[in-house]
């Protein structure tokens, strides 16, 4: 009989502190959540959780799950504490023990345009498949296996009429990558088109030495790839050291202009190049599309760009970045850790919106140390040769200039694709 009380006691011990732990974290989680949509980072930028608050039991095993740290427990439920983390990981989902959790695009407030799929990842067109992040999916392991499965549908596809090729694939990013070497694997030929001058995609644009990539990969030909994190520059390098040691061939360079749907259910796949004809066209572009310009006068100068490559390139210049987003304090972020460098980030807006607690936290200190100045509610209003002309709180300011950097995002190639004949949906939080 002592020793049942004994246990009892132990056991009602152990549940107080649990309590008090729990009460602890969910404070903590009511107090980021607050902060979250205070600094407006409430709008998590694609695909992202919602909970179903019936069948919601607080476990927190989707907390636990979350690599971005963006869900918390609040009230005995869970919730997206820091939305503008979430980059649609969908871990939270599979460790969801109720199924309380459903991922799906944009919200009630702003919408986002997802081109209709089937589970193959078929568009409205038979044979015109898409994978990656203009389906929605900007995760690197995820724009893998669409990729991947993609391929799989179109080797199971009985395609007829003539063609130069099976499939060709646009966008040489991770999801054409991990397309193209299924290709090979199911013995189809292929055309691989690539814009710019290297593959990568999105990744290729990343600046110098940023994570590109958490999660493992399966390519085929190649197997699972066990990285952890792994920074741009590496990663390309195994991406290159891969097309050599498979043979897979890209075609850089080359920017396809049109798709042309023939009687027999083949394509035409006009490029800057040339035209192939094909029985299947899989689309692995990405979301930037054309960058998103000033357009204001002297920004067809050559001091303009669209993206930090180097930021060593920059060393000892005066710098405008423009922008609010997670690119913008980045780049911003990278220039100012170089001697000499005079950086200034200017943005429209009175607060940055869905841009990562690191970038803001390390923007912060770059300010802090003196090594950046952020002007909020600016506009540019003129590129000279040696300077830039700013509208900073309804005052006109002349800043000295040696480059400009424009992180504003870009126009998604919707209408090209719409001319073609794929059908998108505009999703307000929906799957």
């Amino acid at each position: 009989m002592i020793y049942f009380w004994l246990y009892a006691l132990v056991g009602v011990a152990v549940m107080a502190m649990y309590m008090r732990r729990h009460k602890r974290m969910e404070r903590a989680h009511a107090e980021e959540l607050a902060a979250s949509k205070a600094a407006g980072l409430g709008e998590p930028a694609s695909l992202h959780p919602i909970v179903n608050n019936v069948l919601c039991i607080g476990s927190g095993s989707c907390v636990q799950a979350c690599p971005e740290d963006a869900l918390g427990v609040v009230g005995g439920k869970a919730v997206l504490k820091n939305a503008a983390a979430c980059i649609g990981h969908g871990a939270c989902k599979t460790a969801c023990p109720v199924h309380a959790i459903e991922l799906v695009f944009g919200t009630e407030k702003r919408g986002m345009e997802i081109p209709n799929l089937t589970p193959d990842f078929e568009s409205n067109i038979p044979g015109i498949f898409i994978a990656g992040e203009l389906g929605g999916m900007g995760l690197i392991r995820n724009a893998c296996a669409q990729g991947r499965q993609a391929m799989d549908a179109v080797y199971r596809r009985k395609a007829g009429g003539k063609a130069d090729f099976d499939v060709v694939v646009i966008g040489c990013g991770p999801a054409g990558l991990s397309a193209g070497l299924s290709a090979i694997e199911h013995k189809l030929s292929y055309k691989l088109l690539e814009q710019e001058d290297s593959l990568g995609g999105a990744v290729y644009h990343y600046p110098r030495n940023k994570i590109a990539m958490t999660n493992p990969v399966d390519l085929a030909l190649v197997g699972k790839v066990k990285f952890g994190e792994i920074q741009k520059e590496k990663l390309l390098e195994f991406w290159n050291g891969v097309v050599q040691k498979t043979g897979l061939k890209v075609s850089f360079r080359e920017r396809m202009e049109h798709i042309e749907t023939q009687a027999d259910g083949t394509f035409i796949v006009k490029t800057n190049q040339g035209n192939y004809t094909t029985r299947n066209v899989l689309l692995a572009l990405g979301r930037r599309g054309t960058p998103r310009k000033l357009d204001v006068p002297g920004e067809e100068t050559p001091k303009v760009v669209y993206r930090l490559i180097d930021a060593e390139q920059y060393r000892g210049q005066a710098v405008l970045v423009v922008g609010g987003g997670d690119s913008a304090l980045e780049a911003a972020i990278a220039l100012a850790a170089e001697e000499g460098t005079e950086v200034t980030l200017s943005y429209r807006s009175e607060a940055f919106a869905r841009v990562k607690q690191k970038n803001r936290t390390l923007l912060e200190e770059a300010q802090k140390a003196g090594r950046l100045k952020v002007l909020m509610t600016s506009t540019v209003k003129n590129i000279g040769p040696g300077s830039v002309q700013i509208e900073h709180e309804g005052e006109s300011r002349v800043l000295r200039n040696n480059a400009v950097i424009v992180c504003a995002g870009g126009l998604l190639p919707t209408p090209l694709l719409q001319k073609i004949g794929i059908q998108f949906d505009t999703k307000f939080g929906t799957a």
